[in-house]
């Protein structure tokens, strides 16, 4: 299985779409993870309003979570939570609003999940503006959704990580990350044209070459790290920020459960993976798979070093 599943990911159209994911579940076990696996443990997922985020969301619950929804639009969170009582009656479920863009509201957020003892976060809120959209602390936009954010939220969640037995972080990359390089001098994406699909992989590719570093400064709170990407996902996301991709790719799309499904794995999966990997499927995977892509550990460390300035001094 192992020849045939790189086979598929190297193929890239194989393995990220609703092929790949029937090919490697079909020989899976039912119990990993295993009912009940989650139960009494609470997991924050952010932009869980639709999409891989809501998947995510209802399956954790029905592993037994208390699973916060986190979302901008309190109406939307609350359709999501009401869908997944539906679905599973022993759920429990709530709601937190906010906006992990902008830092006041991340500082917000982070104090009432600080009172809930959250176990586990996943980081899955995106977005991919048409156009240059600064954040409200003056940032790109998708830099601040998928890096500044969700890192400075799991800083400031670390007094309920730590109290965790059992904590765990996962980051929602993208496919897509694959053909971007590290964006070492230009974070912001303020050189040259901007256009928001490279802005989104590059953030991403920023996302999934920090994993290792973080996995190592979290280590002390006893915080597992992972970064994963869901394959290629039939999401209002998609839809709407790549109509093209989505019409010319469409029947080969995944579900939002077959998206969201290595994340329910890494959040329920015993014992907790090693943490600093990135993964796919529920294996672990290359970073990179472009010789153009490549960076050194000098690069990682510089971004990883600028980014941890810009939170230290704007989101504590």
């Amino acid at each position: 299985m192992h020849v045939w599943d790189t086979l598929l990911d190297r193929s890239v159209i194989a393995g990220y779409s609703r092929l790949g994911y029937a090919l490697r579940a079909a020989g899976r076990s039912d119990d990993d993870p295993r009912p009940g696996a989650l139960a009494g443990r609470t997991v924050a997922v952010t932009g869980a309003t639709s999409g891989i985020g809501a998947a995510i969301a209802e399956g954790v619950a029905a592993l037994g979570a208390h699973v916060i929804v986190v979302g901008r639009d309190g109406e939307r969170a609350q359709r999501v939570t009401a869908g997944i009582v539906e679905r599973c009656p022993q759920a429990r479920v709530s709601v937190e609003l906010g906006d992990v863009s902008d830092a006041e509201q991340v500082r917000d957020l982070a104090a009432r999940l600080n009172r809930r003892d959250v176990d586990a976060l996943v980081h899955n809120a995106g977005v991919m503006p048409p156009e240059r959209t600064d954040s409200p602390d003056g940032h790109e936009l998708s830099l601040a959704t998928h890096v500044l954010g969700p890192i400075a939220l799991t800083e400031l969640l670390l007094p309920a990580l730590r109290r965790s037995p059992d904590a765990r972080v996962v980051f929602m990359s993208s496919g897509g990350m694959y053909t971007a390089p590290l964006p070492v001098d230009d974070l912001d994406y303020r050189d040259g044209q901007y256009w928001g699909a490279r802005a989104y992989a590059g953030s991403k590719r920023i996302q999934t070459a920090l994993v290792p570093l973080l996995a190592d400064r979290w280590a002390a709170a006893g915080v597992m790290v992972a970064g994963m990407h869901p394959g290629w996902v039939d999401t209002p996301g998609v839809s709407g920020s790549l109509p093209r991709f989505a019409t010319l790719a469409g029947p080969l799309l995944r579900g939002p459960a077959a998206g969201a499904d290595t994340a329910v794995w890494l959040l329920g999966t015993e014992p907790a993976p090693p943490t600093g990997g990135f993964w796919h499927d529920r294996r672990r995977r290359p970073e990179h798979y472009l010789r153009r892509t490549r960076f050194s550990e000098a690069e990682r460390r510089a971004v990883g070093e600028r980014v941890a300035r810009i939170v230290d001094d704007e989101y504590r």
